[in-house]
């Protein structure tokens, strides 16, 4: 079998056809690197590398048209690399709010297929959760209860709050939404515990522990990102976090963790009232929503965390989340 030459620089046609027939096996038929290697006799980190140069050199453009075969395809695979009980893949969109409300789509129709009577949901905060909030697609009316897992911000009307998330979804579903009567973020560490040891915010905060469903958003470490915006970090917080403790991400807007999954002992964490990624261990189905390419690196951290049961994002997320795992 030809060899892909050592320096790259031009492709002999046998490099070409190499690179092709490897990554059509490994994109569109769900071969593994291990199979492909033993296949080809090149090994398993060889075969990395020409999956890389592949995309590099434009080899083989991979464009997700075969849904719902091809997302059931890397639904299988995300679920066995990462121990999932499902994937929701939606097909890639080229404008960014077409992709949050593809994926939205999917959940709310997961959430319609599961929650039953009495079912008690913990919501957290973002624009990929209130995307589910706001899809108007029909579902069956349920008397779930919505449980904020995360305190309030200081924006009147902010539509990416947990309390208002929690409202429309209760609305949605026909059930009831229960709010967190607490700031998101505080200060410094003993405001936070001052609150967590309020009985009405201890009270909510263990109803959103023993939930049966966590609904969630996955953020990165972009001093750009929403958190920022809102003036909950400044871009600097964020950018010491990334760079000194490792900081990927975070679930939910609640914890933080590196990118081997281990939670991150940053003073980020000891400001925030909400849930941790421990609650979120003993959930039974956690919900992580993740729709941004950007947050591919967040999105392996937080998987590595063992906290997500569901994974809800695009194909090339999916895509991505494999081939770096590999």
């Amino acid at each position: 079998m030809s060899q892909i030459n050592t320096s790259f620089n031009e492709l002999t046609t046998n490099d070409q056809d190499l690179l092709t027939e490897i990554a059509v096996l490994y994109y569109q038929e769900g071969a593994t690197q291990e199979e492909i290697s033993k296949k080809f006799s090149i090994s398993r980190v060889k075969i990395g590398r020409l999956l890389r140069r592949a995309r590099e050199e434009g080899i083989v453009e991979i464009n997700v048209r075969y849904h719902p075969v091809y997302s059931a395809q890397l639904e299988r695979r995300l679920v066995d690399k990462f121990k999932l009980k499902r994937a929701l893949i939606a097909l890639d969109q080229t404008d960014t709010e077409e992709q949050r409300k593809q994926v939205a789509i999917l959940v709310s129709g997961f959430l319609a297929n599961n929650l039953t009577e009495n079912s008690t949901v913990a919501v957290g905060k973002g624009r990929n959760v209130a995307a589910v909030a706001d899809h108007a697609g029909i579902v069956t009316q349920r008397n779930a209860r919505f449980v904020c897992a995360l305190g309030g911000t200081h924006r009147s009307g902010d539509s990416t709050n947990a309390d208002h998330i929690c409202r429309r979804l209760a609305k949605k579903f026909g059930g009831t939404s229960e709010t967190l009567y607490a700031p998101a973020y505080v200060d410094n560490p003993e405001v936070r515990q001052t609150f967590f040891e309020h009985a009405t915010v201890a009270e909510t905060l263990n109803q959103a522990r023993i939930a049966e469903f966590a609904l969630v958003g996955i953020g990165d470490m972009n001093e750009n990102s929403h958190m920022v915006q809102l003036g909950w970090f400044t871009p600097q917080e964020f950018v010491e976090a990334r760079i000194n403790q490792g900081v990927v991400g975070d679930i939910g807007g609640f914890d933080f963790f590196k990118l081997n999954g281990e939670n991150a002992n940053t003073t980020l964490r000891s400001r925030v009232i909400g849930l941790g990624t421990d609650d979120l261990q003993r959930i039974p189905n956690v919900i992580a929503i993740a729709t941004e390419d950007r947050k591919v690196l967040a999105m392996l951290g937080a998987l590595r965390t063992g906290s997500i049961d569901i994974l809800a994002t695009s194909a090339s997320c999916a895509m991505a989340l494999l081939s770096m795992e590999d």
